[in-house]
């Protein structure tokens, strides 16, 4: 196994010799060539996938899951793609967290990302207690004080409006999002699968893209 593992480090692509970010981006977008949506939503198994089909069907000329292709790379070797066009970014509640903002800074570098939706949805489990009562029980239960590892306001939610409003403001003003960016803030029923539009912030047309790829 370990020999394993270590063949698989020596392959990893910024580790080899003469390594051109910019290049490697490039040809990084012929795994998925239509990527153009990141959409963050909650771990909830019951809407894995449905989310980002909903998102899908509301924006048009989207596709997901869309299909797995195989294709040659740079020097006749296989690759693996695919043709979706949407980007899902899975974390508790669908909040705009740092650990999405961070995979929403990484999609812009590696893709050409034009829309962040981020959905939150009706019967989330955040929605069955408070900050308060969270950080109580767990500090009983598992002996740990996490009072200061999240901002009360991420932790659970009361309020659908407010809450998204909070979390596309945020992704809207992080210095991770690029400024030609649309933000959109969904509310998604878990009973009809209905989309909701609660928030949007649109992005400036004429803001720089990035670093044209080679």
């Amino acid at each position: 196994m370990t020999s394993s593992i270590e063949s698989f480090d020596k392959a990893i692509i910024s580790r080899q010799p003469n390594f051109d970010d910019r290049k490697t981006r490039s040809e990084f977008r012929k795994v998925i060539p239509n990527l153009r949506i990141v959409v963050v939503h909650c771990i909830d198994p019951r809407v894995t996938g449905r989310i980002p089909a909903a998102v899908a069907k509301a924006l048009p000329g989207q596709i997901y899951p869309g299909e797995v292709f195989e294709f040659m790379g740079e020097g006749g070797k296989k690759n693996m793609g695919t043709n979706t066009t949407i980007f899902p970014v899975v974390v508790a509640g669908g909040r705009a967290s740092a650990s999405a903002q961070l995979s929403i800074s990484i999609a812009c570098h590696l893709f050409d990302i034009d829309n962040v939706a981020v959905v939150h949805h009706t019967d989330y489990g955040g929605t069955h207690f408070t900050p308060e009562s969270f950080i109580e029980t767990f500090k009983e239960e598992f002996g740990q004080d996490i009072a200061d590892l999240w901002d009360a306001d991420d932790i659970s939610l009361e309020n659908f409006s407010q809450s998204l409003h909070r979390d596309v403001r945020n992704v809207r003003h992080s210095r991770g999002t690029p400024r030609h960016v649309n933000v959109y803030g969904y509310l998604y029923d878990i009973e009809t699968g209905e989309l909701h539009l609660v928030e949007e912030s649109p992005g400036d047309p004429i803001a720089p893209r990035g670093v044209a790829w080679r």
